[in-house]
């Protein structure tokens, strides 16, 4: 029942937002399963074709049916996006409540790790990976970076929470009770940032599927991977602008558009439902 509990007096972006995302989920996560066969292949369709009741965005001058090429590509952006997002939300904020209620030298130590993590540009440090790969990254690895450069800002968010409400009555209370540190974190502190850390996690989303997107259109990602940023990259190297392919490219960037916009407002939407409960209490 608590799903239903999280939409009680929501915000009509947030509506609007999930709505958006259930859309690309469908397209992104189910009709895959239905793809009559590997989109990736090339020359199984006729190139270059217009969009038809058989080829329904048409096809690509490689002979891919640019629908399901772009079902496979949201698959694996959205694996991406999300297991970026689960890891470093979950690091974040396991540590961001472990250093701001614990304090000592733990706090010292993970707001030195947090600060140097910080400092560093990701994008930068992902280009200089890829060329000591070989020139490409594997979306596995695309991943484990980004979420090794992106669990530091959940935790300094969460870390300062932690440290205000280490000093609230009701957390002294259950200490003296004889609560554990876990439970006290668990029951009393974290749902004051659930909210926030669902907001966080949408947010990580949209940094992982930019990220790898930036990288796949200067051709540093995967390119035999199916993703948002591969399908504009061969896009670009087969001149779909100039062979007047233009679904080829809009495609996946009006998905990218779209998605980003969808995830915004799921965000904004959780976000401002959590600043009104806080109010109300």
């Amino acid at each position: 029942m608590r799903i239903f509990k999280l939409f009680e007096n929501a915000p009509f972006r947030l509506y609007l937002g999930v709505a958006l995302v259930a859309l690309f989920v469908l397209v992104g996560v189910i009709l895959p399963w239905f793809a009559p066969s590997d989109p990736l292949t090339w020359y199984t369709a006729p190139r270059n074709q217009d969009p038809s009741a058989t080829y329904l965005l048409g096809t690509t001058s490689l002979g891919q049916d640019i629908f399901w090429l772009l079902t496979w590509a949201l698959r694996n952006s959205l694996i991406l996006g999300l297991t970026v997002a689960f890891f470093s939300t979950v690091i974040g904020v396991f540590l961001g409540l472990l250093a701001g209620y614990a304090g000592g030298w733990i706090d010292r130590v993970l707001s030195f790790l947090m600060d140097a993590l910080l400092s560093i540009p990701t994008l930068p440090v992902l280009i200089l990976m890829a060329a000591l790969f070989g020139g490409q990254l594997a979306l596995p690895i695309i991943g484990l970076a980004l979420a090794m450069f992106n669990w530091p800002y959940p935790a300094r968010q969460v870390r300062a929470v932690a440290l205000t409400m280490r000093e609230r009555e009701f957390v002294n209370v259950a200490w003296f009770s004889g609560e554990s540190s876990v439970r006290i974190l668990v029951r009393h502190i974290f749902p004051y940032i659930a909210g926030w850390s669902a907001a966080n996690f949408i947010n990580t989303v949209l940094v992982g599927i930019s990220t790898e997107s930036a990288l796949a259109v200067i051709g540093l990602s995967s390119a035999q991977q199916a993703t948002l940023g591969t399908m504009i990259y061969w896009a670009i190297n087969y001149q779909a602008l100039l062979g007047e392919r233009y679904i080829w490219i809009g495609a996946p960037v009006v998905s990218i558009v779209l998605m980003f916009i969808g995830l915004f407002l799921v965000s904004s939407g959780l976000s401002m439902q959590s600043a009104a409960r806080r109010m109300s209490v």
